[in-house]
């Protein structure tokens, strides 16, 4: 029996093309199965085959779990101290192997090994041809519309398939059986049944990749593609940086006549593409995004990395887009949070936080209305600046002679201070449960006390506009921690 074990692995193994490791490992898989239905519960069996006579052995075993940890399956666990009464030496994670009787082959249900088997070497089979196919360093996938699958499509690229899911399709493309398809591989799923490729049609990398196939000078490394974004089906935007002076970005990706971007359009359902010039300037960066917008003037905040840019009316439509979608696609793009505006917006804006740094200085440096516009129109916006700029920068400022700039700056300090201590006696008045709630600084601390917030519950209570008002948070910020805050009304936890 055992030469003839062995002569039907090498036969499996020469017909499926597998190695003989593999057919030995299905047969020994099928044996411990079999052997396992003898026993009653959970137990672990393993068999060995020699290689080279073919005789096996057969194992009950037990895996050493931790004393505290307790037995979840005692038909196949041993805690560590009754294992090391038997195994000297033994630790936790190590198996105790028991010898038992051999099941012989032939009482093996003949039907239950073969389906073992065969199931091991299409799964081995399907791993050659996977990683065959992997290792050729493709990143799109070409092949064709083999069926549905629960909503996804299975794409057949000779005997590898790839699983397009439809949120990864592009919207109101309509995709039949036979249909030839192109998409980006994102990943590889092994636990996946009959295909695991995972692809894309609206990920940005696919446009990239798309550009990349039709513009030479991308893989020759005399451009590049710093970014992509896209609204899948409709439009998109890539930013692109020339690495040679000779070489004009845009023009390049455009093509003679418009051949490569339309090359790139047509593959993707007639969806637009902006090609725009990358730029380490973020400023500059973002008004060549808003194209074709034009851009009167941009404010940058890098504390909230936001600008507010400024067009005048008759771009304004345009800047925004249908339905918001240039400047979402520019946000996205650049990594900038952008707010358009026109100039009575800018101008009143403008006019509001003058006003409120006004009445900073006037109250926190206790000078008047003059000497606090004086330190805004030299472009002092916080108390940190007026203390700790360097000493030049304020005693260049003609208005203020050595005493006046001493005194501001004395002022200043004593106010973060007292800032502060004020800042530290509030959060101190909040619960432990609410300042262990993650994603709560100081400051939101301080904030929350200001407000009558000392609890988590209190916190929980709140509606989103409230929180929003409280802090200066954006909604979606606001609904999270908020969201955080009641968690443990719905577990049970205090």
């Amino acid at each position: 029996m055992n030469r003839e074990l062995l002569m039907l692995v090498d036969a499996i193994s020469r017909e499926k093309n597998v190695e003989r490791d593999v057919v030995f490992g299905a047969v020994e898989l099928a044996l411990a199965q079999a052997t396992k239905k003898l026993y009653e519960g959970e137990v672990d069996i393993r068999v060995a085959i020699d290689r080279d006579s073919g005789n096996y052995e057969t194992f009950r075993r037990w895996l050493v779990v931790p004393d505290d940890a307790g037995l979840q399956n005692p038909d196949a666990e041993e805690l560590l101290m009754d294992a090391q009464d038997r195994a000297e030496g033994i630790e936790v994670g190590q198996y105790i192997e028991e010898m038992i009787e051999s099941l012989p082959i032939g009482r093996i249900g003949a039907m239950a090994a073969k389906q073992v088997i065969l199931q091991k070497i299409r799964d081995a089979e399907r791993e050659m041809l996977l990683n065959d196919f992997m290792s050729r360093g493709e990143k799109i996938f070409t092949g064709t519309v083999k069926r549905m699958d629960k909503g996804d499509i299975i794409v057949e690229s000779g005997r590898v398939e790839g699983r397009l899911r439809r949120s990864e399709m592009i919207p109101k493309e309509n995709l039949r059986s036979g249909d030839r398809v192109r998409a980006m591989i994102m990943d590889v799923d092994l636990t996946l049944r009959g295909a695991p490729i995972i692809l894309s049609r609206s990920a940005p990398e696919f446009m990239i990749e798309l550009f990349r196939n039709e513009v030479p000078e991308i893989e020759q490394g005399l451009l590049e593609i710093k970014t992509c974004a896209r609204d899948a089906g409709s439009r998109a935007k890539i930013a692109v940086l020339s690495h040679d002076k000779r070489v004009d970005p845009i023009g390049t990706c455009v093509g003679v006549r418009g051949t490569r971007v339309n090359a790139v359009t047509n593959e993707l359902a007639g969806e637009r593409v902006d090609i725009v010039l990358w730029s380490e300037d973020p400023a500059q960066f973002v008004i060549g995004a808003l194209a074709p917008a034009n851009v009167q003037s941009i404010v940058v905040d890098e504390e909230k990395h936001a600008m507010d840019v400024v067009v005048d009316e008759e771009n304004l439509a345009i800047a925004i887009g249908r339905g918001g979608q240039n400047v979402r696609l520019a946000s996205d793009l650049t990594g900038w949070k952008i707010n358009i505006m026109d100039a009575a917006e800018s101008a009143q804006k403008q006019a509001e936080e003058t006003s409120v740094t006004r009445q900073l200085f006037m109250e926190k440096l206790d000078v008047d209305e003059e000497i606090a516009d004086i330190l805004i129109q030299e472009g002092f916006g916080s108390l940190e600046e007026v203390a700790y700029v360097p000493l030049q920068e304020m005693l260049d400022i003609e208005s203020f002679d050595e005493d006046t700039v001493n005194e501001l700056r004395a002022r200043a300090k004593a106010a973060l201070l007292t800032m502060e201590i004020a800042r530290e006696e509030s959060v101190g008045s909040a619960s432990e449960d609410l300042r262990d709630l993650e994603g709560l600084t100081p400051e939101l601390l301080a904030q929350l006390s200001a407000g009558g917030v000392h609890t988590r519950d209190d916190l929980a209570d709140l509606a989103i506009d409230e929180l929003t008002e409280l802090t200066g948070q954006s909604a979606d910020d606001a609904k999270a921690l908020i969201m955080k805050a009641r968690a443990h009304w719905f577990t049970g936890q205090e």
